[in-house]
This record gives structure tokens, sequence and C-alpha cells, in this order.
């Protein structure tokens, strides 16, 4: 089995996010103990909890384990899409070619063969699909059938699939981290501009900026998470990243603005359908896509940023 290589500064960044989360976790117990409404709060920490363990078994152990980890999310998020959005009784039979994917898409990147990584998804099923709906002889709602599929497979497997794009990246470009630095990097600055837009909101909300979409978001959260994210990727850039000082400056204005993209469009998707939340398998969280929404746009838009930045080729 390959292992996967874990940096000294991975290993302490790792052991401060477990010592910052527990902290977190007494603060919010005193603030129970001293009758404040945190009860939602907690819940949400105690599933963060069990997040926080598996991932860090998963990318502790061996390359193996990890794509089984990141292909099972993959796995979630595509069931949790399809059990969400409207289908027509003849695309049960697309669908399944919809999930035999999943193993085809993250075996290409095991195998390091990243340029079909690339193709199979954006333009290989993309005229695949179309012609197997084709095949059944079914029109009515054709295009509509053909758009939330393919939706669907480039955000919960293309786009979740840069996360084990991220464990193969070559070490030797990014010394200071490797591949699991950049990828913790990733998760980190994501959940932290959630975390962070959230706390702004909630405190010192009080302009919407799309009430129709997210009648939550707010001019202040959105600027909170945007100077938040600054400060969070000018500390952790220099232990997990190739980036200078500069350059992790406007990294953190552009994962604040991913982040938000991608959360107002998972919420526009919700609207659209009428549910609260993607599902419910994560208590206090919703389900596996209301978690991954702000990491579906940042993971593959470092990834790229990153690699026309150092010109990097890893085809």
């Amino acid at each position: 089995m390959e292992h996967i290589l874990l940096t000294h500064n991975v290993k302490v960044c790792l052991v401060v996010v477990y010592i910052v989360v527990a902290l977190i976790n007494v603060i919010a117990l005193g603030l129970k103990f001293m009758k404040k409404n945190v009860e939602n709060f907690i819940t949400r920490m105690k599933s963060f909890w069990i997040i926080l363990i598996l991932f860090t078994l998963a990318f502790c152990i061996n390359k193996l384990v990890a794509f089984f980890f990141i292909m099972l999310i993959s796995y979630l998020a595509l069931k949790e899409y399809f059990s969400m959005i409207p289908t027509r009784p003849s695309d049960r039979r697309v669908l399944l070619w919809a999930y035999l994917s999943i193993p085809v898409n993250f075996y290409f990147l095991y195998i390091n063969w990243v340029a079909m990584f690339y193709l199979f998804i954006p333009l290989y099923l993309f005229i695949l699909i179309p012609i197997r709906m084709v095949l059944i002889q079914e029109t009515d709602g054709f295009l509509k059938s053909c758009g939330t599929i393919h939706w669907g497979l480039m955000t919960a497997v293309y786009a979740i699939g840069y996360l084990a794009l991220y464990v193969i990246f070559p070490t030797h470009i990014n010394p200071v981290g490797g591949g699991i630095g950049l990828l913790m990097f990733v998760l980190l600055m994501t959940i932290g501009n959630d975390f962070m837009q959230y706390v702004f909101g909630k405190t010192f909300g009080k302009h919407k900026i799309l009430p129709i979409v997210s009648p939550n978001k707010t001019w202040e959260g959105f600027l909170g998470g945007v100077l938040s994210s600054v400060i969070f990727s000018m500390i952790l850039a220099p232990y997990l990243t190739p980036l200078s000082t500069i350059q992790s400056f406007f990294v953190g204005i552009g994962f604040a603005i991913a982040g938000f993209c991608g959360d107002v469009t998972m919420s526009a998707i919700k609207r659209d359908i009428g549910v609260k939340d993607t599902g419910s398998l994560l208590p206090g969280h919703g389900g596996i896509l209301d978690r991954l929404d702000s990491l579906i746009f940042t993971a593959p838009l470092f990834f790229h940023y990153i690699a026309y930045t150092f010109n990097i080729d890893i085809l």
C-alpha cells in the first residue's frame, strides 16, 4: 500500500486544529451552563468531531483508504442530490450510469491518469448520458433531465474528485506541506470562511445581500468572512502551501468569494426544489451537500490557481 506523506507542518497544524476545536467545544459547553441557547451549535460540533476524526484516519493510513473515503463522500453526495431533485421514472437506467461513473472517475486519479479525470465527466459523460437517454425514447423533460443529471455529476463527483487530486499532488512542488498540506489548507480555509461568515452575520448582520435566495446572508457576514479568510490564509499559507505573502492575501479573498458563491448556489437549488436542507445525514448540519456546497467551488478553483501560478503540469 502506498502511504501518504505527512510533513512536520501538516502534523503540527492537525494537532492545533484538534486543540482549537476542543476549545470551541469548552466555550460552547460553558455558554450552555450559563443557560445560553447553544443546543444546535453543540449538536453541530458533535457532528464536526466525527467528520474530523474520520478525515484524520482516512488521510493518515494510506492512499487507497483516502481514495475510498473520498469516493464514499462522492457517492453519498450524489445519492443525496438524486434523492432531492425530481427525476423521471425513465431516468433510473441513466442514474445507474451516473453512479458507476464514481469508481471510474476515482480510478483514473488513483493510477495518475489526470488528463482523463479532467475530461471524463465534463466531456465524455456530457456526450454519453444524453445518448443513453435518447435510446430510452422519452422526450418529455429530456433537456431538464440532461441538465440536472450532468450538474449533479459535476458537483458530487467531478468537483469532489479534486480532493483526491490533492492527495496525489507532487510533494516536491510543495515541500512544506505536500499534497495533504494543500488539501488541509483548502478544508481549513473553506470551513473557517463558512464559520466566520455565520458568526459575523449572526452578530452584526443587518443588510441582506440576496434576500430571495438566502435571507440569512448579509453584507456584514460576507465582509467579515472576507477579512477572516485573509487573516487565516496569511497565517496558514507559509506552513501548508508554497504561496507568498501577497499571494496568500489574494487567495484569502478568493476563498471567501468562491465559498460564498458555492453556498448561495446550493441555496438557490434548494429554494427551487422547495427543501430546507439537502438531507439529514449530519445532525445539526443537514446533508452532505449542505456541508460541501462551498468546497465544491473552492477545491477546484484553488487547485487550478496553484497549478497555473507555479506552472505545474501533472497530466
